[in-house]
């Protein structure tokens, strides 16, 4: 199939789905595209509860590569849904996830597979790959981030020296004694409460500050604020809930466990200009990893062209590696 233009291919179709019961009453949505008998990929979306998406199979030739994606716990088509007015969120870690995508392969019957991330999906893919590194063929990422405190803190405090009116709405819409310590905690007893005119509101508000500084690089894009209620509410819900917990982590558990990736083909691309996730845990990732290759995009931001042909060359360079 040939590519639209010199970024990426066609979305290829989706050759089976179905969902998956993974315990604790969750059950989430998976889908194989590209060629049954090509190499295996998995992808890792973002959010957490971005979702998956067709767009990220543009990123792998589909006459080479068997594409596999699934909406993680709470989100996409997976249940139960986290935009539903209430929902329990106790068994949603990345411990949690790390096990579905086990529970997936061995379903699928792979034994080994590429694992992509992006944004959120990297700290996962990562966490993932140090767990069951002899499960994976190499890692992909693009648009790095560990997830850990102090990048939350950047993101929902210090990046307010950055975009001090829109950061001022957003801490302000919290009530008075919730605005310092931990803001997506915070946030996230607004996001759980029952009542839909708070959760709502408090979603609405989460998203705004999403949109402003994702966006900072190529002009401002209210992508989320424009979503519908539903999905605004799942995604700032997941978002909270991971970030309020530092990804369920220790603060520096993907760095002090780089070495369990050093026999594993490591890519990355960041861009310079992206400030929801600084540059520094890339370069501290690749100087930890044995071989690692970065590349850092000079124009982009939490994505962007030149880390979109990278990408694909990436994958074409990989398709044919056992």
């Amino acid at each position: 199939m040939a590519r639209e233009d010199h970024r990426s291919y066609e979305a290829a179709e989706t050759l089976d789905e179905g969902m998956l019961p993974v315990g604790e009453g969750h059950t989430i949505h998976w889908s194989v595209s590209g060629h049954s008998g090509g190499k295996p990929a998995v992808l890792l979306h973002g959010g957490p509860g971005g979702g998956s998406s067709p767009h990220h199979r543009r990123m792998f030739d589909p006459a080479r590569y068997m594409i596999v994606q699934f909406d993680q716990r709470n989100c996409g088509q997976s249940t139960p849904h986290a935009g539903q007015p209430t929902v329990d969120l106790s068994a949603n870690t990345t411990q949690h996830l790390i096990g579905d995508i086990e529970r997936l392969r061995t379903m699928l019957g792979i034994d080994r597979w590429m694992v992509w991330g992006g944004s959120w999906g990297s700290t996962l893919a990562v966490a993932y790959a140090q767990a069951h590194p002899d499960v994976v063929t190499e890692v992909m990422l693009t648009a790095v981030c560990s997830t850990n405190r102090v990048d939350v803190e950047w993101t929902t405090r210090i990046m307010g020296r950055v975009l001090p009116r829109p950061w001022q709405a957003f801490r302000d819409h919290l009530p008075p004694d919730r605005r310092d310590g931990n803001l997506p905690e915070a946030y996230h007893e607004l996001l759980m409460d029952p009542d839909p005119e708070v959760h709502n509101a408090a979603a609405l508000a989460w998203c705004r500050w999403e949109d402003h500084h994702m966006g900072l690089a190529g002009g401002f894009d209210p992508g989320l604020t424009k979503a519908d209620p539903e999905f605004r509410l799942c995604f700032a819900r997941l978002v909270t809930h991971y970030w309020a917990h530092a990804a369920f982590m220790g603060e520096h558990q993907l760095l002090d466990n780089a070495f369990k990736l050093d026999d594993i083909p490591l890519f990355m691309a960041h861009g310079q200009l992206d400030i929801s996730s600084p540059v520094d845990f890339p370069v501290a990732m690749a100087d930890a990893v044995t071989g690692a290759e970065l590349l850092i995009a000079g124009r982009d931001g939490h994505g962007g062209a030149e880390m979109s042909e990278w990408a694909v060359s990436i994958t074409d360079r990989l398709a044919d590696r056992s």
